[in-house]
């Protein structure tokens, strides 16, 4: 391997003195994204100073964001081009390009060559080393400075996968020693392995390390629009597409990779083994893969070439996925792979019926089935799903229904519109403002409604885009009682159109093949009341705690999000009478306050915030007194005795057949009945509907 970098060294690093020529793409689709912005983007930026210093500072931010490859002495040297990036951009020019490329070059062959120089040497965690937060936060002054920063970044990642081992703390000290000396070297390595991993996707990208920065940079230029407007090289939709098209068996997920080589879930493919789980949503982090009979497989920081090798090393047998929620908790789910034909119409959305005092039933819906750039909906899609699961469920003599959006990223406005419809008459649903400030009205055309009983909708802080806005508008029709957390709060719609300036939205686009894409952010949306989800999300009727409390990610929390004013309401929307919502919030506050759940969720929120001190510890003794701690804080169903649901989980009758010739379904549906059962929150809900019911 060593010799594979050296070779690669010697071809790629002395380009880093290069001509106009070689930054030709790059500045071009700077220039014509800068352009399509100005025509189609909801709210245009001007091309001006400040604009110039917020590319300035987020390519840094995407080329360094750990702040362990430029030094200030760099960034000094490169903040003469801060403000006039714009002028570049306007005349196509390279020199910003050329400068950063050189000191990029430079100092990546240098962090590269030091990795391989610290990790010779067995990290010693006796050590009181610590990273301040004034480290962490800081480009480091010089080289010196710059390796320091280093070994302290590689060395806590060893010890953090040293401690992932819950185990070790069990044991006596001369245990932990052994333990230690054994898992050392291995923790090293893998530390290693994930710092090199993102230098070496540069070094070995088909067009090098100029290619990755021209993209880089485009990239940055458009996210300072807003933090869905994005700029997409052709190669890697190409790259992912080949890897992927080369299964036939299927868990019905897509991923995407991320520097450091971990893998996250983008996409889930509607009635897939994944979508059918109702375990699996976009956002999960990928850790391990453990084949049946077979020992696990961490998958954690080997990149999409590794998963895809450990993905299609069986067909046949069953695989247990250890994934990690965006709110840090852990899953492991049992998936089979299946054969996805393109007309699969087997049962997509997945329901149960909570048999308790009443029957209520339950529907999950982990995804909607089109992104925000599809807006087609036909007779196969997530609404005439809903609607199909409904009338099973109406013929088990439901007298209420729960709708699960908790984690679900949203999706085809259309979608949301119809399902909308589902709950209430026809009327508006939403409201649409594009960069003409013309207001659309969202409407339900069909007369009529499918479920007209007590409805609750389910929703926490990754309950984004289309999800919210079928939230917000059962919410302010008064149809359904939302519970949960705040919602993510993006309330704005996009498109994917080809790097072309001359198209326009009255021509069909659909043939135009380009180099590149251009993912922009064309109109707002609102809800019927003139509110606006955007920045703020849907707040819950019924606020029950959860784990995203302790770290917070919402659109509010991203740079150049988009703000978006009020507006008049709709005049024909009439809502119905309002819910009781004193009674529901205090039976909920009675049954958080007798949860032993939630008592120890409380804990362990508190603790979390305590403990955001300026300063992580690298010393084994300090790091496993945290780890034992934040292990007895858990809130994890495993380590809570979860109160005994007032219910039990049955299927409707269509899927009892199913399940009654399909081992395989009836593995993973006893899997989901077994999480929904110990779900706390869906214990709560269910109480609070049956209270509806009365």
């Amino acid at each position: 391997m060593k010799r594979l970098l050296l070779g690669l060294n010697f071809f790629i690093f002395p380009i880093a003195f290069i001509n106009a020529q070689q930054f030709n793409t790059a500045v071009k689709n700077a220039f014509i994204i800068t352009r399509m912005a100005e025509k189609f983007h909801v709210q245009p930026r001007q091309l001006n100073d400040e604009f110039s210093s917020n590319i300035f500072d987020q390519l840094l931010k995407q080329l360094d964001e750990d702040k362990i490859f430029f030094t200030t002495g760099d960034i000094s040297e490169l903040s003469k081009y801060k403000f006039d990036l714009d002028d570049q951009i306007k005349k196509r020019q390279e020199t910003f390009l050329s400068a950063i490329t050189k000191i990029y070059s430079d100092r990546i062959s240098r962090v590269d060559t030091m990795i391989d120089n610290i990790c010779k040497y067995p990290f010693n965690f006796s050590l009181p080393e610590k990273i301040t937060s004034e480290e962490d936060s800081s480009y480091p002054s010089n080289e010196k400075a710059l390796r320091l920063k280093l070994y302290k970044n590689l060395k806590s990642s060893a010890l953090d996968n040293i401690l992932d081992d819950d185990s070790i703390i069990t044991l006596n000290s001369s245990q932990k020693k052994k333990y230690m000396d054994a898992l050392e070297p291995i923790a090293r390595l893998k530390a290693k392995k994930s710092f090199k991993h993102s230098i070496n996707l540069i070094l070995q990208g088909a067009g090098g390390i100029q290619q990755y920065i021209g993209d880089e940079y485009c990239k940055a230029i458009s996210v300072c629009y807003d933090p869905h407007t994005e700029y997409f090289p052709l190669s890697e939709k190409e790259d992912f597409e080949s890897q992927i098209g080369r299964q036939q068996m299927v868990f019905g997920f897509t991923c995407k990779e991320d520097d450091d080589g971990s893998v996250k879930i983008e996409t889930i493919l509607p009635g897939s083994p994944s979508f059918k789980s109702g375990q699996v949503n976009k956002g999960d982090k990928l850790l391990s893969i453990q084949w049946e009979d077979k020992l696990p497989i961490d998958v954690s920081s080997g990149g999409l070439k590794q998963l895809y090798e450990v993905m299609g090393m069986s067909n046949h047998d069953k695989a247990t996925l250890k994934i990690k929620k965006q709110d840090g908790s852990e899953r492991s789910v049992i998936l089979f792979k299946e054969k996805m034909e393109s007309d699969n119409e087997a049962n997509k959305v997945k329901s149960f019926l909570l048999k308790g005092i009443k029957t209520v039933g339950f529907i999950s819906l982990p995804s909607f089935y089109q992104d925000w750039e599809d807006e087609s909906a036909g007779a196969n899609g997530c609404a005439n799903d809903v609607a199909k699961e409904i009338l099973k469920l109406k013929k088990e003599n439901i007298e209420g229904l729960i709708i699960d959006l908790r984690y679900n990223g949203g999706g085809s406005m259309q979608e949301a519109i119809e399902l909308s419809g589902i709950f209430i008459d026809v009327g508006p649903v939403g409201m649409e403002k594009g960069k003409d400030a013309k207001m659309v009205t969202l409407k339900d055309v069909n007369r009529g409604t499918i479920y007209d009983g007590p409805l609750m909708i389910m929703v926490n802080g990754y309950t984004a885009s289309a999800a919210e806005m079928l939230a917000g508008t059962l919410q302010d029709y008064h149809r359904a009682v939302i519970t949960g957390t705040p919602t993510y709060g993006k309330a704005t719609a996009q498109v994917i159109l080809p790097m072309d300036t001359t198209i326009s939205f009255e021509k069909d686009i659909s043939k135009i093949k380009t180099d590149s894409y251009f993912k922009v952010t064309v109109s707002q949306l609102y809800r019927v009341n003139g509110t606006t989800a955007q920045a703020k999300g849907v707040q819950p009727d019924v606020f029950l705690p959860d784990m995203l409390e302790v770290h917070p990610q919402r659109e509010s929390g991203n740079s150049y999000t988009l703000i978006s004013l009020p507006v008049e309401g709709n005049k024909y929307f009439k809502p119905y009478p309002a819910n009781d919502l004193d009674n529901l919030r205090t039976l909920a506050q009675q049954k958080i306050d007798g949860s032993s759940y939630f008592r120890r969720l409380k804990n362990y929120i508190d603790f979390e915030k305590a403990d955001e001190k300026e300063e992580v510890s690298l010393q084994f003794s300090v790091a496993m007194d945290k780890e034992k701690k934040a292990l007895q804080k858990n809130v994890s169903a495993d380590s809570v005795i979860i109160e005994k649901a007032p219910y039990t989980i049955e299927n409707n009758v269509f899927e009892k057949k199913q399940l009654e010739v399909n081992d395989k379904l009836k593995e993973m549906n006893d899997q989901w009945t077994k999480f929904l059962s110990k779900d706390p929150y869906l214990q709560i809900a269910y109480d609070m509907i049956l209270l509806m019911i009365k």
